[in-house]
């Protein structure tokens, strides 16, 4: 199910979550379901195995991502775990709200408290493991990164979720015990939100 009504300010959503917590996942097919719009960050790491350029991230330089910050170029920008920085591009994010689009920001908590600040009414979604005993097994399960790696990434993902439970900037949690039913839970609550936007813009 494709939404988009260019007659109507369309709907920016918000998904966050901690490593490990399955939200890639989430977002890859509900991006698929409902035909929404994926806002590529920037950000000044390096790509991984199989990123693309423009497609995953935009990949720059500090120099350059540091002149896009004077020129207010981005919604939000955040430094993730004290050395790169991510940053989302205001012009294509405002565009395709113009165009009625749902348009989906795959970023942390602090970018959200900013998006959050710049756009009120948006839909702000966060993805939460079932227990902390499980969200470190997946950690460890990924088979990506050494202890020291996995215990910093935990600990990080604690200090997330606490961060999201009490700053009251989200809207709703989803539970990510089992990928479909959460998958499905977040489709809806998207689908609603840009449903209930397009019911009013018609009145």
């Amino acid at each position: 199910m494709s939404v988009g009504n260019p007659a109507s300010r369309g709907l920016l959503v918000v998904i966050s979550g901690p490593s490990g917590v399955g939200k890639t996942s989430i977002l890859r097919e509900v991006l698929r379901r409902t035909g929404a719009v994926f806002s590529v960050s920037a950000t000044t790491r390096s790509p991984a195995a199989g990123e693309r350029d423009g497609v995953d991230y935009y990949f720059i330089d500090r120099e350059t991502f540091q002149r896009w910050v004077d020129e207010r170029r981005f919604i939000e920008v955040a430094q993730v775990f004290g050395r790169n920085w991510y940053g989302t591009p205001r012009e294509p994010v405002e565009r395709q709200l113009a165009d009625g689009k749902i348009v989906v920001l795959d970023i942390d908590v602090q970018g959200a408290a900013e998006v959050k600040r710049y756009m009120p009414e948006c839909l702000a979604i966060f993805i939460l493991p079932p227990s902390e005993d499980e969200l470190h097994r997946r950690l460890r399960d990924r088979g990506r990164e050494d202890a020291e790696a996995i215990a910093r990434r935990f600990a990080e993902a604690r200090k997330e979720i606490a961060f999201a439970r009490e700053t009251g900037i989200y809207d709703r949690f989803v539970t990510n015990e089992n990928l479909a039913p959460a998958t499905d839970e977040v489709e809806r609550t998207i689908l609603a939100a840009a449903g209930v936007r397009a019911g009013a813009a018609g009145c």
